[in-house]
């Protein structure tokens, strides 16, 4: 009974990488923690590490990232109640903006942006869903829709000038997907 061996994308390279970004995500979502009006949740920096991480790793890697560093993020910060929604919602979040990048005709920014949009819309939907059972009440968790909307915004700003200023640089040639922005050298200019 001979195994064949098959090809894996997940080399020790891979594995390392996907591990830094869920610390990049845990570490971002857990250092700076707004807490929400009449909810128990709090908005961070750590869905522009999604984002970023999304361009970085790709959908499949990049899902798992969210998932679990926002987990842990939640784990680590005192939290437990929110970790299996939000282990879903992020992970979502990412196979979302990840789906829409793989299949998209085009690599302009503006796909990258959208694509973000929508995976946000769907974190914005899951937590309010969540909020809702969790409170057996769907009026309490209105409050927090705005809260998520600004957090998604944030990280889209974040991660797309994160990720400009990545793309020159060794992880940025490693990166799943690029922004696209040009970054001229205006100090060679002057001589």
């Amino acid at each position: 009974m001979e195994r064949k061996m098959q090809a894996s994308n997940y080399t020790v390279k891979n594995i390392v990488t996907t591990a830094l970004v869920m610390a990049l995500i845990c570490v971002a979502t857990m250092i700076i923690k707004i807490p929400v009006p009449m909810t128990e949740g709090y908005v961070h920096l750590g869905d522009a590490m999604i984002f970023l991480g999304v361009l970085i790793l790709g959908k499949n890697q990049g899902a798992l990232a969210a998932g679990v560093g926002s987990a842990l993020g939640d784990l680590i910060g005192g939290y437990p109640a929110w970790i299996p929604w939000t282990l879903g919602i992020k992970f979502i979040m990412a196979f979302i903006v990840g789906f829409v990048l793989e299949k998209a005709i085009s690599n302009q920014v503006f796909i990258k942006i959208f694509a973000m949009v929508l995976g946000g819309i769907e974190m914005v939907a899951g937590y309010y869903f969540a909020a809702s059972i969790m409170y057996s009440n769907w009026i309490v968790p209105l409050g927090s829709i705005p809260w998520n909307i600004g957090q998604f915004v944030m990280g889209i700003i974040l991660a797309v000038l994160l990720a400009a200023m990545l793309e020159n640089t060794p992880i940025g040639a490693q990166m799943k997907y690029r922004i696209g922005f040009t970054v001229k050298n205006h100090s060679a200019d002057s001589n």
